[in-house]
């Protein structure tokens, strides 16, 4: 399974990388994640981080790419599937703002078969961070 979705920013770079890459505070912009916890309390490539989400188990990321103000990759894996979540940072194709894309790509063994119970969750779930985050920086950038 594979889903990506993209939203347009009105704030800088800089801005959204200060929300995006502050894991812990995720659940005070989006509601798909209820906890989120760094085993260092900075991302950084190798980070192991812990995210707690509505209706899912508990699941274990390692962020395997980081480039600040370009965004990070993070890898789960469990029994039978392997899940690599993306999070980029560009400048907005209209010159204002950037565009933030967010994907997530399951493979393994057992990735058809939970695609075919999960994917409708998992749209509305990176989606719904995307708005998130959009709402978070566009406040923090205009000073609310």
């Amino acid at each position: 399974m594979y889903y990506e979705t993209s939203v347009t920013i009105d704030a800088t770079a800089d801005e959204v990388w200060t929300v995006m890459r502050d894991v812990e505070r995720w659940p005070d912009w989006t509601p798909t994640v209820t906890n989120a916890r760094t085993d260092d309390g900075e991302l950084r490539e190798g980070s192991v981080v812990r995210i707690q989400q509505p209706r899912l188990p508990v699941a274990t990321w390692t962020v395997n790419d980081l480039k600040p103000g370009q965004g990070f990759s993070w890898i789960s894996k469990a029994t039978g599937m392997t899940t690599l979540a993306e999070h980029r940072i560009a400048p907005a194709a209209a010159g204002d703002g950037v565009t933030v894309t967010l994907s997530l790509r399951q493979s393994g063994p057992l990735a058809p078969i939970v695609g075919l119970f999960m994917a409708r969750l998992v749209r509305r779930y990176v989606d719904t961070e995307a708005q998130g985050l959009r709402g978070r920086c566009e406040r923090v950038g205009s000073g609310t």
